[in-house]
This record gives structure tokens, C-alpha cells and sequence, in this order.
């Protein structure tokens, strides 16, 4: 280390000139910080209850996906089978034979199935989904406060023990600014920034979710 106190009296130090190696190891610390937010309890209890209610909106998307295509053959056979049904009829009638309603139980049969999967599926888009989707993204936002907070702590920690081991490098100096932006601890304030704009865009969507259901 060469340098003329008296030129230069602001220091910048760094642990390496290397450039890319100051970046890749700034990447690396970042990386196992927010491992290390990951793994918290309060954040992984968020995450799993987020997961369950994804997993819930993803089955009733399932179901009215299998209405509609149940909806749609049924609609298409009995188009078919009505006039069969009733051709049916007319022909044991006109053979003075016992009336054959049989064809025509089968499409009753059909038509109330046909009816009650409507108002499945009416039941689903109107208050079902919604209702999922608002609880997943409440869970969602949740999650993505309660990492946000993790990241914050784990910042402030990292932040605190920085200051302290320079308090003691630096205890005959006066003053010495220190800029934690650009470091470790500035890089997880972004982070946890960039996750409470997300948890607020969804806790948005979801009062408006709510506010349509009338709840």
C-alpha cells in the first residue's frame, strides 16, 4: 500500500483491485444472505402457506376446466340425441307398440347432469375462484413481506458487525464515513425494497378481489 496522506487525505478501501472478483464475491455473499433469510421460520411458514394456497386456486382451475369440456361433449351428444329420442318414440307409437322412452331417459338424464355442471361452473367463476385468488394473494403478499423483514434483520446484523470491527480499526481516527450501500447489506435493502413494492401491488389486487365479493 503506497499513498501521500497529505494528497490524498480520503482513503477508499477495498478488499481486492480486482474488480470482477470484488463483484463475484459481493454476489456470492448476497446469495447465501438471502438463503439465509429463506430458511428462516417465519419465511418458510409464509412460503408454505402461500404454496397450499396456490395449490388450492390450481385445483378449482382444474375442475372448471373439466366442466367446461364436460359441458361442451354433453352439449354436443345431446344435440344429437334429442331427435334420435324422439324419432324413437314416434316410431313405437306409430308400431302400436308399448311407448320406448328409453333413448329419452338417457338425454333427462344427460340434460339434468348438463344443468347441474352449469351451475357448478357458475358457482366457480362467481365466488369460488375469486375467493381463491384473493386468499393466494394475500398469502403471497404476506410471504413477501415476512422476506422482506427477514432480509432487512439480516442486513441490519451485517451492517452492525461492519461498524463494529471498524470502531475498532479506526479508534484513533475522528471521523469515518462508510458507505454500506454498495456492499452486502446495501444489496439485501434492494432486495427487501423490491419485495415489499410486490407485497403492496398484490395486497392491492386483493382488496379489489374483496371488494367485488362484497366482503
Amino acid at each position: 500500500m503506497s499513498f501521500d496522506i497529505a494528497r490524498t487525505p480520503t482513503l477508499h478501501a477495498v478488499a481486492t483491485g480486482d474488480e470482477q472478483q470484488l463483484v463475484d464475491d459481493l454476489e456470492q455473499r448476497v446469495q447465501g444472505a438471502v438463503r439465509l433469510a429463506e430458511e428462516a421460520p417465519a419465511v418458510m411458514e409464509a412460503a408454505e402457506a402461500q404454496r397450499q394456497a396456490e395449490q388450492h386456486l390450481a385445483k378449482l382451475q382444474k375442475a372448471e376446466r373439466a366442466l367446461n369440456q364436460f359441458a361442451k361433449e354433453t352439449g354436443e351428444k345431446l344435440a344429437a340425441m334429442r331427435e334420435t329420442a324422439l324419432d324413437a318414440v314416434i316410431q313405437s307409437a306409430a308400431n302400436a307398440e308399448k311407448l320406448d322412452f328409453k333413448a329419452s331417459s338417457v338425454v333427462a338424464t344427460l340434460e339434468n347432469q348438463m344443468r347441474q355442471a352449469r351451475h357448478a361452473i357458475e358457482r366457480l367463476v362467481e365466488r369460488l375462484l375469486p375467493l381463491a385468488l384473493w386468499a393466494r394473494l394475500r398469502e403471497e403478499s404476506h410471504a413477501a413481506i415476512t422476506l422482506a423483514r427477514a432480509l432487512e434483520a439480516i442486513a441490519q446484523e451485517r451492517a452492525e458487525r461492519v461498524l463494529d470491527q471498524l470502531r475498532e480499526a479506526v479508534g484513533e481516527e475522528m471521523v469515518l464515513p462508510v458507505d454500506l450501500s454498495k456492499g452486502v447489506s446495501g444489496a439485501l435493502l434492494a432486495q427487501a425494497a423490491e419485495h415489499k413494492h410486490r407485497a403492496l401491488q398484490l395486497s392491492a389486487n386483493a382488496d379489489s378481489i374483496e371488494k367485488s365479493l362484497g366482503r
